[in-house]
């Protein structure tokens, strides 16, 4: 099985209390069960992981890049500011698929700036938890083929 890392950045592991009208009531746990799932069944070994800290993340998308292993990001607020982050997702090596459960482009106007979008493959947005099996179908169809 082609292993996919799928990264969470901040807050994302209050989901399931934090602003449910828009993020839903699946908790970070949750999530992370519906990406192992529906990466079984595309024949993707699936790892979630979640952090609040933007070293700690860049260090995961530099592991991801030395081990040429694709990645499905949510930059969460990252997204908007970090170019730390994304110089380092600049260097993959790997397909990247930049997630978000809302839609950011229909939120407030500062979340419509992606620092992340100019070096991924594609976003998906909007679609809340199903966004992350859009990502993931993405991911496979990309790495099909390739050594795993």
């Amino acid at each position: 099985m082609r292993r996919v890392l799928v990264i969470n950045g901040p807050n994302l592991g209050r989901l399931g209390s934090r602003e449910p009208d828009i993020y839903g009531t699946a908790t970070h746990a949750d999530l992370a069960e519906i990406c192992r799932r529906a990466g079984q069944a595309l024949g993707l070994a699936v790892e979630v992981r979640q952090t609040d800290d933007e070293g700690e993340l860049i260090g995961w998308v530099h592991e991801a890049a030395d081990a040429r292993v694709p990645l499905v990001l949510n930059p969460a607020a990252f997204t908007h500011y970090s170019y730390a982050l994304r110089d380092a997702l600049a260097m993959r090596t790997a397909p990247l698929v930049e997630v978000h459960m809302s839609n950011p482009a229909a939120r407030e106007s500062f979340r419509h700036l992606s620092v992340v979008s100019g070096v991924a493959d594609g976003t998906i947005a909007g679609f809340g938890v199903d966004s992350y099996r859009l990502a993931l179908r993405a991911v496979a169809t990309m790495t099909e083929g390739a050594p795993a």
